[in-house]
């Protein structure tokens, strides 16, 4: 005869077993049972994931995914934020440093030239060049991230690395890139004394103004070169200004600036 103890153990294990072989006959008619779906989920935790297929670009969840429509970027040197368009309408946005005072970002219409990755000391991860027709100017990385925000680059535009890389595979060469401010005082209301050689958003919007006026027929490129200057001393000229060849605050004026 069994043991008080033997005989428990016994219908224990028994009713285990049952309830065992009833789950598994629900499981197969009911897939909403809780005990079963806590169990698959267990399962899938614990599997191995799948590895990463070589040369297929996998989205992680944090991953953006692209812009669903033609891409454009605006960049607000004022408010120092760069805007990924997506069919013209805003579609994400990231924090930039732009240029210092002394070296401006180009303010203007442009396009991407050409990337790369890797371009060189103190540009980053990702290089986005821009047809800027006075300089080489970029949207780039930074090995200095404390500088994003600010004024601070040479006339480029940072962003943090893992920013640049997210807009690199959207911002194709050809790739419209709209920068917007004030080319003359973005940061401070003075206003430079131009000559001969000089380059930058500030020439090309004088030489706008000069061929509006019919003292310029060249190259609106931001660059002054021969016929800027031809056309700086007309402008003076028939201001009764004296006549060198100076932009300063009196042709500005005139001008309308």
């Amino acid at each position: 005869m069994l043991g008080v103890k033997t005989a428990k153990y016994i219908l224990l294990t028994t009713g285990i077993f049952m309830v065992t072989l009833l789950h598994a006959g629900l499981a197969a008619a009911v897939s909403g049972c809780p005990y079963c779906r806590l169990m698959e989920e267990q399962q899938r935790v614990l599997a191995p994931q799948e590895p990463a297929i070589q040369g297929r670009d996998v989205v992680s969840e944090n991953k953006t995914p692209p812009p669903p429509g033609e891409v454009s970027i605006l960049i607000d040197t004022s408010r120092r934020v760069l805007t990924v368009m997506s069919d013209g309408e805003p579609y994400k946005q990231y924090p930039v440093a732009v240029g210092k005072h002394e070296t401006p970002t180009p303010i203007g219409n442009f396009k991407v030239l050409h990337r790369a990755m890797n371009w060189g000391t103190g540009f980053g991860t990702r290089w986005i060049g821009l047809t800027v027709p006075w300089g080489i100017y970029g949207i780039h990385g930074t090995n200095k991230p404390y500088s994003i925000g600010s004024y601070a680059s040479h006339g480029c535009i940072r962003m943090n690395n893992r920013h640049v890389e997210e807009i690199y595979p959207w911002a194709k060469p050809g790739t419209k890139v709209i920068i917007t401010g004030n080319p003359f005082k973005y940061q401070s209301d003075e206003f430079r004394t131009m000559r001969r050689d000089e380059r930058g958003g500030d020439v090309m919007e004088v030489q706008i103004r000069l061929k509006r006026l019919g003292f310029y027929d060249g190259p609106i490129d931001g660059i002054w070169g021969g016929g800027m200057e031809r056309a700086v001393i007309a402008f003076r000229k028939s201001r009764g200004l004296s006549g060198d060849n100076s932009v300063n605050a009196d042709v500005y004026r005139l001008l309308g600036l």
